[in-house]
């Protein structure tokens, strides 16, 4: 039975909006399940980069702390609720403990594949992906071999700065593109070709098309519909089991806005859990 974490961290996002991410995590967990559903506290002080490209790094280091001590409570699957994509980290790393072959599936308009030294904005929502595969600061990046870039792989994904690109290329990222969505199958067949025997599912909610769902403060055009993404996540959990997931970047215009985009999510939180 899956676990919930919610999780309104602001810290990690680039968007003038990121503090409303509060209000959109806030809203999603008010119609989660309470008796399985963990709501972190998370400090509201911005933090200090401490020299390391990544603004707030010292908050976003002690967020991922507070993470997974909650996850280390857990054998289960747990969806974790965000807040921004930096919430990812610490989940991935907890299914990955046991499962060697694990694939993660990042649903995003972005591949979140920079480093400090080659973000424009130095937000590490937009460094989480190579976080993941050990490329990053100390206190905020996986062990080296933790994820094999090899399973990875990117959703709908449709806006890169050139060193992403270049870095997905290199590194031979697999790719499903939004259009490729349309075919239920399309997602199986790319975390098969991995040879992944579990998967992590992370999903941003900018990766949807604009016209999806309102509170998106990153909207780009040409996304995933919620109907292509959710048949999508059915035939991939029909294949290979599912240990954990993330749901992030929900980002209403305000507290009272924050309900209008429930039934898309919960939509997506259901085929999650």
């Amino acid at each position: 039975m899956t676990r919930y974490l919610v999780v309104p961290q602001w810290q990690g996002s680039p968007s003038s909006r990121a503090m409303q991410l509060i209000d959109g995590a806030r809203a999603i967990a008010g119609d989660l399940p309470r008796p399985r559903t963990t709501i972190l506290e998370i400090p509201m002080e911005a933090g200090e980069s401490q020299g390391s490209g990544i603004h707030r790094l010292s908050t976003l280091q002690r967020v991922r702390g507070l993470i997974e001590e909650a996850l280390a409570e857990h054998t289960e699957p747990v969806l974790t609720v965000g807040g921004d994509c930096g919430i990812a980290l610490a989940p991935i790393a907890h299914a990955a403990r046991g499962h060697d072959n694990l694939a993660v599936v990042w649903v995003d308009a972005h591949p979140d594949f920079n480093t400090p030294e080659t973000s424009p904005s130095g937000a590490f929502s937009g460094m989480v992906l190579r976080a993941a595969l050990g490329e990053g600061v100390p206190g905020l990046s996986l062990e080296e071999g933790t994820l094999s870039a090899e399973r990875v792989v990117l959703v709908a994904t449709r806006s890169y700065d050139d060193p992403e690109l270049e870095a997905v290329r290199a590194r031979g990222v697999a790719v499903v593109t939004a259009d490729a969505m349309a075919d239920p199958q399309a997602l199986a067949a790319a975390v098969r070709a991995t040879g992944a025997t579990a998967v992590y599912l992370h999903v941003d909610v900018d990766a949807l098309d604009p016209a999806e769902l309102a509170g998106n403060a990153h909207p780009e055009p040409f996304g995933v519909r919620v109907a292509e993404l959710t048949a999508a996540i059915a035939a991939l959990r029909a294949e290979v089991p599912l240990v954990g997931a993330s749901l992030t970047g929900y980002s209403p215009a305000s507290a009272e806005a924050a309900t209008d985009d429930l039934g898309a999510l919960l939509r997506i939180v259901g085929a999650l859990a």
